[in-house]
């Protein structure tokens, strides 16, 4: 399969495959969060007002985090930073950008949503957003492939020679299964009157081991030195811990309440 253009022209216009992936994206979140918010009773006027702001941090700090990981080729090409329509965001930088613009424009605007419930919320719609992401912006960007492969599934990718591992595929899929995972687990923790907090906990875990595997199997050289899987191994010990804490909190209420 030949690879996708990653650019074409209306006129004299330049227009990047890769920007209309996630600008669909983008607002695919904007809207099923949204949705979300408005199914739970909860206030979602904040939301139009700043999804913007949020959307510009995310690719803020996407890009910022994926040129400090690739600094010695930056430093060497520093006009590069900027072209971000040859991919190069961070899915972490990203987080990192848009999670802290998000809580603070939601307190500022609609105080009475509690914090870990909106994380809660808006923990599928992040997974359901990198699986349409993932289709619509790495696969379709320059150099979006992975390893170089002889297998039958090798695709090929702008910017890079021979077959690759199509990794934006792979991750698509499990950013879907998790999804789906995450849907079924917010059934469940709301007939077990879990915590606030813990589909998040959830989604967090889930995604740090996939992130773990794309980059240990078809992205990192060296494997275990990179970034990625350092952060994503990290990522899943922080949400075990987390998660037994708050199991051990609900074991000591539960006592005090028997007591009582």
């Amino acid at each position: 399969m030949k690879p996708i253009p990653v650019d074409f022209h209306i006129g004299p216009l330049q227009i990047h495959t890769y920007g209309i992936g996630l600008a669909i994206t983008f607002y695919f979140a904007y809207r099923y969060f949204d949705r979300r918010l408005r199914n739970n009773g909860y206030p979602n006027e904040w939301l139009s007002t700043s999804v913007l702001w949020i959307i510009g941090a995310a690719i803020v700090g996407a890009r910022i985090v994926h040129v400090i990981a690739n600094i010695k080729y930056y430093s060497g090409h520093p006009i590069d930073v900027f072209a971000i329509w040859h991919g190069g965001l961070s899915s972490f930088g990203g987080l990192a950008g848009a999670i802290p613009t998000a809580i603070y424009l939601m307190n500022k605007r609609a105080p009475e949503i509690p914090k870990l419930v909106a994380m809660d919320l808006v923990s599928p719609v992040l997974l359901a957003a990198w699986s349409m992401g993932r289709l619509l912006g790495p696969q379709l960007m320059y150099q979006g492939g992975g390893r170089p492969t002889n297998a039958w599934y090798g695709l090929q990718y702008a910017g890079q020679s021979g077959y690759r591992i199509p990794v934006p595929l792979f991750q698509s899929a499990e950013d879907f299964i998790i999804f789906l995972v995450l849907l079924q687990l917010e059934r469940k923790f709301l007939k077990m009157h879990a915590a606030p907090g813990t589909l998040l906990i959830s989604a967090v875990g889930l995604w740090g081991v996939e992130r773990f595997f794309d980059e240990f199997l078809w992205l990192a050289v060296p494997r275990l030195w990179d970034a990625v899987e350092v952060f994503s191994i990290i990522l899943v010990v922080s949400s075990l811990v987390a998660m037994l804490l708050m199991a051990k909190r609900k074991q000591v209420g539960d006592r005090r309440e028997l007591s009582v």
